[in-house]
């Protein structure tokens, strides 16, 4: 069992804080271009431009719903996965509880959204060709880099305990 460590907690909400504040930032951005101008539909370059729409749904805009009911019960469901990241963080080893740190880090900005918003602002819109990826904010971002992370460190862990 790990054993309680002032720095380290301190560490750990400090990159929290980071993840957390850089998705509101860049939501407030968007938010305050769609006040100022009644739109956003930014063009950066051929590959990306900022197009805002509201995702009632999970990530990327899987399983939306205009169901209040089905909607509360998404909800409820992301923050008992949240807990269970943060025990995980608590009971995993330093490198993985980084990256389920910064999986909750993201996830609490969108949380944060669900809940004030009820729904989530999602403007980052990726193009090759005319074929588009789903629309995703910056806290979806870290979440995928997370997880995939994690993926990378358990294939790790799976070749070397493979190869003894």
């Amino acid at each position: 069992m790990n054993k309680f460590s002032f720095k380290k907690t301190f560490v750990y909400f400090g990159i929290f804080l980071i993840i957390f504040l850089a998705d509101r930032i860049s939501k407030i951005y968007v938010l305050s271009v769609l006040e100022n101008s009644g739109e956003v539909d930014i063009y950066i370059n051929s590959y990306i431009s900022l197009i805002l729409v509201w995702n009632s749904g999970i990530g990327f805009g899987l399983l939306s719903f205009d169901k209040s009911a089905i909607y509360n019960v998404i909800t409820i469901l992301i923050i008992l996965i949240n807990l269970f990241i943060l025990f995980l963080i608590i009971r995993s080893d330093k490198i993985r509880s980084y990256l389920f740190l910064i999986i909750l880090g993201g996830s609490a900005g969108n949380l944060f959204d669900r809940l004030y918003y009820s729904a989530v602002p999602d403007f980052i819109d990726i193009s090759y060709k005319g074929y588009h990826w789903f629309i995703f904010n910056v806290a979806d971002i870290f979440i995928s880099i997370g997880i995939i992370c994690l993926i990378f460190v358990e294939l790790m862990n799976y070749k070397k305990s493979d190869e003894n």
